[in-house]
């Protein structure tokens, strides 16, 4: 019996690249307009600060990808030392995707600029509809994210040139005020707070085992020319933002000397103190004020005044920190060539950002599958998460993945307060991955980089101590997840098990007849390959290989769509009951009627190019398929295996189709070529 749970080594450097933009790239479109909201003028200096760090990660995750080829991330790295650890550093992962997957779908449509009381019904469909297609395990997914991604960086490009003058402002307008007006612990907490531009870096590690070989040479180049180009671009952005003459509260964000946060609350402050001096108390101006329609009304005119100003104050901001490269877009084009083609420049920004931000969703939520299925797999999480649907998708796992972001945006859909829930999972899960990497001593690593390693991780340790300390929310949220996940960990580790006998297959057992088959194959006796399910079809190419006394083949596939499968994870068919049954009685009929049969078992992402392989490696003559029983909507999706096969089988091979539910009659001699279709 044949068995292989290898994946094809087909991901080069320009494809690996636009993946890795379409995840780290993203990040970009809601920091900027958080670190001026945070810090104004000195926002330039924590980007270029946060520059570095991304340069210096960028540096380590070469090395983390080299050191594992087959797959790797926090929760490989963290395993080789302890299992609990790859719990928790996989966990914090996990609650960075959710949130990546709820931020992203909220920003999305307010790049989009819908409505906003319509954002939060457009982002649920959208995350079912993604969902549904994930379900499909289409690979148009994936095709969308390339073309998007390479769009994006079009669209930024050509942003970078219209953005020039604003950039030479922006260099004119950078303060050192900050540091001098704030703590030194304040200028570091707000610091922490932008540390989620590192979200993403992930994403390279888990693609090293679909990497072509070398693998340390095609992450050099996927990592290093993103990282420089959101680094780069970052800054230049950050500048562009900070030059521009969009009008906050009633001042141009060039000439804005304190940040926003700051103003904010002194608009607040101002709205309470023009209430009457009974109705002051109570109110918590660090956080949005909103008021009820029948509030408003009864309001002062001095005190409605201060509250519309407050208001427009706050919807000005959140244009900026929700959607700033559609605000850099529109306002450097206006500046430049009118208020039309401002205009135009900020609707061609808000809509491919806002479907780069919808691959993005999609990008965190098939990671959050890959992360169920890796840790059920290896027993943390119920068994019940490595189930595979058609099309070989988690489909626990992914209806896990789509409802708890539709769970997490339900109850909150401010950017800034998903940030807030972001960061501490985003740095938690590279700490992790950087600090196993520096203690694991069986990597290959030199002295310096080991060093350089301990120094990376212990001031990523510092940055995600003080978030979980700053930020309690965010450490409520990741925690929850974290002790959630240790607690199944532990029931799961004393729950009785199961002693009984196991129910045998019938006869010998499925597994037993098919390890008892013979695995040469006569050179000279014409083969068949048999690639559909079902006993009629059986039957048939049973019928037919004695009939032509030829060796029969059956190739069964079995789908995975999972991003990060790492050697050993596969499907076994020692484990796979429907393939034991499906190879096994076509063996038993095989068996029956005397014809040599040779089953094959196979892990792969794609049925129609392993169809082709096999059947040309072992020179078979004819192929028999089914005929597709899955929806026109999944076929246009994921593409019709029938007629991909049909286009690319070699000349001199018969493909024959068959319905799986037509009973199979004996044929009379010579009829079974009337069957045939090309």
């Amino acid at each position: 019996m044949l068995t292989t749970e290898s994946r094809p080594r087909t991901l080069r450097w320009v494809h690996a690249g636009p993946l890795l933009y379409g995840d780290w790239g993203t990040s970009r479109l809601y920091v900027l307009g958080l670190a001026f909201l945070y810090t104004g003028h000195a926002s330039i200096i924590y980007l270029a600060a946060i520059g570095l760090l991304m340069l210096a990660v960028s540096w380590a995750y070469t090395h983390i990808c080299r050191c594992f080829p087959d797959g790797g991330g926090v929760y490989t790295a963290a395993r080789q030392l302890s299992p609990t650890l790859s719990v928790i550093g996989s966990t914090l992962l996990l609650s960075g995707y959710i949130m990546t997957a709820a931020i992203s779908v909220i920003e999305a449509f307010h790049y989009f600029h819908v409505p906003h009381h319509y954002v939060l019904p457009c982002a649920v469909v959208s995350i079912i509809l993604i969902g549904g297609v994930n379900w499909l395990g289409a690979k148009s997914a994936g095709k969308f994210a390339l073309i998007i991604a390479l769009v994006a960086l079009g669209v930024s490009a050509a942003m970078s040139l219209i953005a020039i003058p604003q950039f030479v402002t922006g260099i004119e307008t950078i303060s050192f005020d900050y540091f001098r007006e704030n703590s030194p612990s304040s200028a570091w907490v707000n610091f922490t707070k932008i540390c989620l531009a590192l979200a993403g870096v992930e994403a390279v590690a888990n693609m090293t085992g679909l990497m072509k070989q070398p693998v340390e040479k095609e992450a050099k180049k996927t990592i290093w020319p993103v990282s420089t180009e959101v680094v780069a671009l970052n800054l230049l952005f950050g500048l562009a933002l900070a030059g521009l003459a969009f009008t906050v509260a009633g001042t141009p964000m060039k000439e804005i000397h304190t940040p926003d946060e700051h103003r904010l609350v002194e608009s607040r402050e101002a709205f309470v103190e023009s209430l009457p001096p009974d109705q002051r108390s109570g109110w918590d101006t660090s956080l949005p004020i909103e008021l009820e329609p029948e509030e408003i009304g009864v309001l002062q005119p001095i005190a409605k005044q201060s509250y519309d100003h407050m208001v427009e104050h706050q919807s000005q901001v959140d244009q900026y920190t929700n959607a700033a490269m559609r605000v850099i877009a529109e306002s450097t084009a206006s500046d430049m060539f009118g208020s039309t083609f401002g205009h135009l420049m900020g609707n061609i920004a808000g809509i491919t950002f806002g479907l780069l931000l919808l691959s993005a969703t999609n990008t965190a939520i098939m990671a959050m599958v890959s992360v169920f299925y890796a840790m059920a797999h290896d027993k943390e999480l119920p068994k019940k998460f490595t189930a595979l649907n058609y099309s070989g998708v988690p489909w626990f796992g992914l209806v896990v993945s789509v409802i708890i972001p539709i769970g997490v945006i339900l109850v909150e859909q401010n950017v800034t307060v998903l940030a807030s829930l972001y960061v501490l999972g985003v740095t938690g899960a590279i700490t992790v991955t950087v600090l196993s990497s520096a203690i694991n001593r069986e990597l290959e690593l030199t002295l310096l980089t080991r060093v350089f390693f301990w120094l990376l991780g212990l001031f990523l340790l510092s940055i995600t101590v003080t978030i979980a300390i700053t930020q309690p929310v965010s450490t409520a949220f990741s925690g929850t997840l974290v002790a959630l996940a240790l607690g199944v960990r532990t029931i799961r580790s004393v729950a009785p098990k199961d002693t009984g006998a196991k129910i045998e297959a019938p006869s010998m057992g499925w597994l037993n007849l098919l390890q008892s088959l013979p695995t040469k194959v006569d050179p000279d006796k014409p083969k068949i390959m048999l690639a559909a399910r079902g006993r009629y079809q059986s039957e048939f190419a049973v019928d037919l290989a004695k009939r032509r006394g030829a060796t029969l083949m059956g190739l069964y596939v079995r789908v995975v769509r999972v991003m990060d499968l790492q050697p050993g994870m596969a499907p076994r068919i020692e484990t796979d009951d429907t393939a034991l049954e499906t190879l096994g009685t076509t063996a038993m009929l095989a068996k029956e009627a005397g014809v040599p049969f040779i089953p094959i078992y196979v892990v792969s992402q794609g049925i129609a190019d392993e169809i082709l392989d096999y059947t040309t490696t072992y020179m078979c003559d004819t192929l028999i398929m089914g005929k597709s029983r899955r929806s026109s909507v999944a076929r246009r999706l994921e593409g019709d295996v029938l007629s991909m096969v049909a286009k690319d089988l070699p000349d001199g091979v018969m493909l024959m189709t068959r319905a799986a539910e037509t009973p199979h009659a004996m044929m009379p001699p010579g009829m079974e070529d009337r069957e045939a279709k090309d």
